[in-house]
């Protein structure tokens, strides 16, 4: 028998044609079986294709779904195209062309790469947010939206990307800066349209305790929602008409109030600054207004501020505190004004310390001197310094002080949030129309559905205005249209939908992509979702994740899907890092703009795709960035070609009735049940291990196995057909199949066998075989190892409990010490607990 030698380049084309031509990958919705549905962030296609990075996220993925299959589960595994927004314009842009011919461009490329790795998308399924087919229904989720209150059109201070030409949410500013394109951005007053997420802020925040995502995300949307109960309370202005309303989450510290501060931003600035403060009072505002509200919160930032003149009166003492302005409160947070208590507020404390601002004690730590504080205390304490409510404990103070403040009219209690109205407005082309027009009779009016998609019509210059409006607003046979409502002339909104109104319903229309009389069918969304497993990376925390979460809560609400939440299980994959090429021995994120990436392509011209999918299994856990080595590609592709040889050498000693007499060839020798006993912990270990995406551990036990079943054929001389071979063999491909499936089907071809391992059940191991003959059990003395011991792997705890007693190494330890207990943990350790003397 001629040998061959482990080719992917020649072998992999091969199985992927023959994929392709079984239409292998079509989820057939089978719905007596259980249904898996896994699905990757939607991604936008780039010129820059696929690098290896984005494969530490597609691999993984697609070994869990050939599992989930191969275990008898209907598996819907789609892909699609986040092809609307600022990426894909800026993109076209720079490559000098339209978006609507870089786009398909764009796309095919990924498609060819994500092919050329094996990934098991069904393609039948593939949906594009760019085509008039999807953002259809993006409009109609808006006007249903509309229609529930939840969409309106507000003039407000919003971030502007002079760069990008558009407006941008509040998460879309990362450090200052645009998220795209990383120019400062800068605030404007433009009429806005939102969605009303602050509606929903208390379910966003509760109904995280319902879903499996990782706490580090649950945190930062937690935070981002920012719900904090307290008061809002009002202070005159001395010698003004106007007040001043702040909302505190800690009112029991009122009486230390030694300032007040307001955001720049806030309406009563202009109002009560004195003459001889304002022009230092307007620099500071547009400073401000320069300045993005992150940065603003950074607790790294020094607090500076500006004293406008005037004077606020505490209404609980009646005493008079100079008014700031300061960046670090925000207009859009309660009211934009807060009392400034630098005795219990950490912020507070360095801006009077700053400002040599008096620092008043009200609420008294444990054994305080009454002398001034070294630094802010911010615990529970006894009130002092607080009129009619000294000596009361502060948390049942801050209660006494809310009833009277709201039995006095002076304030009530009240709940506040950090979270903002979604800004969904952008003065750019390539994104949804929104389905609004203007009618000088009727007003605003939405588009009825009937006469969805509003088109986005092609026109040849399409870049931002720099104007604030729209490049839509400059086409006139889209602009000018009827009024739906009394056919009267009426002009469109010329603003586009962020693209992330297309990726909040994306995951929806995968269960039903061709419907055309909905969004999606009520029947397939309920049997799909939610999504059981979404994987792809942690920043989009407060961005696409909470907005998904927002429209399937409207969406519920609405009678249209039958549950609140969309992702039931989130993960989150590591980063690929390389070498960054301007700084020697520093490795960061692979990019373009660094020069530092590597494309699956290079790789599987080299090393072929199974290697670059172990690879990336293999070297950490899912979550853990790693960095790139050459030679750790390198070492995956000889490990495949071990597997190879095995088979090749040895396909003359399988044969598929192994289990006819497996049970007697496993007793004939020790090696015999040794490598039995191997090959079905492996399949156990390998089992759980996909199961909870413990990928590395999985790919080194199939590393074991591989060489274990080397051992064996070295030592054991093998005549014939072997049982236990072919057992070792036919597992060991099994369990290989998910992640390098090429080779998989190769030698399963190879074998004997015909058709696709995927198509196989996933093997089930036998408890009794992967039992241990023996086991080594640790001794340890108050926890210190001072022996080990190999005994029977049924031996009893009180026969481990003497035999470690009994351990020569150990009793020369415990000697004449008093023994105050034995913890036995079987199969595992004794420790032996002794007095020290």
């Amino acid at each position: 028998m001629k040998e061959t030698r482990y080719n992917p380049q020649e072998i992999e084309p091969k199985w992927q044609q023959r994929w392709r031509e079984a239409d292998l990958f079509k989820c057939r919705e089978d719905k007596t079986k259980e249904k898996f549905y896994c699905l990757e962030f939607f991604p936008y296609p780039s010129g820059d294709g696929l690098s290896v990075g984005h494969c530490r996220n597609y691999i993984p993925t697609d070994v869990i779904c050939r599992y989930k299959r191969m275990r008898g589960f209907e598996v819907l595994h789609p892909m699609g195209w986040d092809a609307f927004g600022l990426p894909a314009e800026n993109e076209a842009i720079k490559k000098k062309s339209h978006p609507s011919k870089t786009v398909p461009l764009y796309v095919a490329n990924y498609k060819r790469q994500m092919n050329m790795v094996g990934l098991s998308y069904d393609w039948s399924r593939e949906i594009n947010s760019s085509t008039p087919e999807y953002y259809r229904w993006t409009q109609w989720i808006f006007l249903l939206l509309y229609k529930r209150g939840l969409a309106y059109r507000a003039s407000a201070p919003v971030n502007w990307c002079p760069s990008c030409g558009t407006v941008l949410a509040n998460e879309e500013v990362e450090g200052g800066k645009c998220w795209r394109c990383g120019s400062d951005a800068e605030k404007r007053n433009l009429p806005q349209w939102f969605f009303r997420i602050t509606a929903y802020a208390d379910r966003l925040a509760d109904d995280l305790d319902l879903i499996d995502w990782p706490e580090s995300i649950k945190t930062m949307q937690r935070n981002w929602i920012g719900r904090s109960e307290g008061v809002e309370f009002e202070m005159k202005i001395a010698g003004h008409d106007a007040s001043m309303r702040v909302f505190t989450t800690r009112v029991d510290t009122v009486f230390g109030m030694s300032f007040a501060v307001l955001a720049p931003e806030h309406p009563l600035v202009d109002v009560i600054t004195t003459p001889d403060k304002k022009s230092e009072v307007e620099a500071y505002v547009q400073k401000a207004r320069m300045t993005s509200e992150i940065d603003r919160l950074s607790t790294e930032r020094e607090r500076d501020g500006v004293f406008t003149g005037a004077y606020a009166i505490n209404p609980m003492n009646g005493e008079k505190v100079p008014v700031f302005i300061a960046d670090y409160v925000l207009l859009t947070y309660g009211t934009g004004a807060i009392m400034a208590v630098p005795a219990h507020d950490t912020r507070d404390f360095d801006f009077a310390k700053r400002y040599n601002l008096p620092m008043p004690v009200v609420i008294a730590p444990d054994g305080w001197d009454g002398k001034p504080l070294s630094e802010a205390y911010v615990g529970v304490g006894t009130m002092v310094n607080s009129g009619q409510f000294n000596g009361l404990n502060s948390e049942i103070g801050a209660k006494k002080i809310a009833e009277y403040m709201t039995e006095k009219g002076i304030g009530q209690v009240k709940v506040n949030y950090r979270l903002r109205d979604w800004l969904i407005s952008r003065q750019r082309y390539w994104g949804a129309p929104i389905p609004i027009v203007y009618c000088g009779q009727c007003g605003e009016v939405p588009v009825p559905e009937s006469m969805l998609p509003v088109e986005l019509p092609y026109v040849e210059h399409y870049q931002p205005s720099g104007t604030g409006e729209s490049p839509l607003a400059t086409i006139p046979e889209f602009v000018y249209t009827e009024c739906p409502t009394c056919g009267g002339p009426a002009k469109r909104e010329t603003d586009t939908m962020g693209g992330f109104a297309c990726s909040s319903w994306y995951f929806l229309r995968y269960a039903s992509p061709h419907c055309d009389y909905a969004p999606f069918e009520k029947d397939a969304v309920s049997y799909w979702l939610p999504v059981d497993l979404y994987v792809g990376g942690a920043e989009h925390a407060v961005m696409h994740l909470l907005y998904a979460r927002f429209w399937t809560k409207v969406l519920h609400d609405a009678g249209l899907v039958p549950f609140v939440e969309p992702f039931q299980v989130l993960r989150n994959q590591g980063m690929v890092l390389a070498p960054d090429p301007r700084h020697k021995g520093v490795w960061v994120k692979m990019s373009k703009s660094k020069g530092n990436v590597v494309t699956p392509d290079e790789v599987v011209a080299r090393y072929g795709a199974d290697s670059l999918r172990v690879y990336e299994l293999f070297v950490a856990p899912l979550d853990d960035s790693i960095q790139w080595s050459e030679e750790g590609i390198n070492g995956m592709y000889r490990f495949l070609s071990r597997v190879w040889r095995l088979v090749e050498d040895y396909r003359k000693n399988y044969y598929k009735s192994w289990r006819d007499n497996i049970s007697s060839a496993r007793n004939e020798t020790s090696e015999s049940r040794a490598l039995s006993r191997k090959t079905h912990q492996t399949l156990a270990k390998v089992t759980e291990d996909i199961e909870t995406l413990q990928f590395n551990t999985a790919a080194a036990a199939l590393m074991e196995l591989t060489n274990e079943i080397y051992k064996y054929v070295q030592t054991v001389k093998i005549d014939g057909k072997s049982p236990v071979l072919s057992e070792a063999l036919e597992l060991l491909l099994l369990m290989l199949s998910p992640m390098a499936p090429h080779i998989c089907d190769e030698l399963w071809n190879k074998l004997g066998h015909e058709g696709f391992m995927l198509n196989l059940a996933w093997p089930d191991f036998d408890p009794e075989v992967a039992k241990a003959d023996e086991i080594t059990i640790v001794i340890q003395v108050n926890g210190k190892v001072r022996d080990k011991l190999t005994v029977p792997a049924d031996t009893d705890a009180k026969t481990i409990e003497q035999l470690g007693l009994n351990s020569e190494k150990v009793r020369s330890i415990i000697e004449g010490k008093q023994i105050r207990k034995v913890i036995v943990v079987p199969g595992k350790l004794v420790n032996i607990v002794v007095a020290e003397q």
